[in-house]
């Protein structure tokens, strides 16, 4: 993926990318525990090479992956046969068309995080849900140094919410490094974006494989009253 710049990002990383998803088992294990069993379309936004779509349609839903980023598409074709390119700021569905959407770590990779919960909110039916899997804001991301036995120090660099090209703490390797940096967002910035998008926060998770969390799992359900949409 992922946004308006999302081509450039991935475009040429998807075969490494892909094999570093390996030695992460732990998404489909999210994904088997918090989405629920459906039937009918679930979009997985911001799909990349498609890892996320078999274990969707294990779970009865037909999946519909949308990825910006063309590299990262053709790897995804041989895990489905319903892909679209396009952006997760501006999703080419109706309103109120789906009843089901997931999103796994793209809330660094869009420049608006907001726009995109919006849009998701804009074509999920009322009581529609949405399940995202991603970056911790407070625990991951460039203001996080990695201590020993699994401590995290948080730097001051926390509330600077925008994109960072660069860390101190990124080394000279990694996706962050490859992809040219992430968009950071704040805690109050990353939940206001649920609230103001009319998604009802259901459940929250912190998944537990290190000591510290650094991924977060939001579950929330599209509100009745209608979102307020962006320009």
């Amino acid at each position: 993926m992922r946004g308006t710049a999302g081509s450039a990002r991935y475009d040429g990383l998807a075969d490494w990318y892909d094999a570093q998803l390996e030695s992460a088992p732990h998404r489909d294990q999210v994904l088997r525990t918090h989405l629920p069993a459906g039937a009918g379309l679930c979009l997985d936004i911001g799909c990349g090479t498609g890892r996320n779509l078999p274990v969707i349609a294990e779970l009865g839903w037909t999946p519909i992956g949308l990825e910006l980023s063309a590299d990262q598409l053709r790897l995804a074709r041989s895990r489905s046969d319903y892909l679209i390119q396009g952006d997760a700021q501006r999703l080419p569905f109706r309103r109120g068309s789906l009843s089901m959407a997931v999103s796994t770590w793209t809330s660094t990779d869009v420049e608006r995080f907001d726009w995109m919960l919006a849009e998701t909110a804009r074509v999920l039916r009322p009581g529609g849900t949405f399940l995202f899997y991603g970056v911790h804001p407070c625990f991951n991301g460039p203001h996080v140094e990695t201590g020993p036995e699994g401590s995290r120090i948080v730097h001051a660099t926390y509330r600077e919410a925008k994109r960072h090209t660069s860390s101190p703490w990124w080394g000279t390797e990694g996706i962050r490094v490859k992809a040219g940096g992430m968009r950071h967002l704040p805690l109050a910035e990353f939940m206001n974006a649920f609230f103001d998008a009319g998604l009802v926060i259901q459940q929250m998770f912190e998944p537990d494989e290190e000591p510290v969390p650094y991924a977060i799992v939001v579950t929330a359900r599209k509100s009745a009253e209608p979102a307020t949409q962006h320009e």
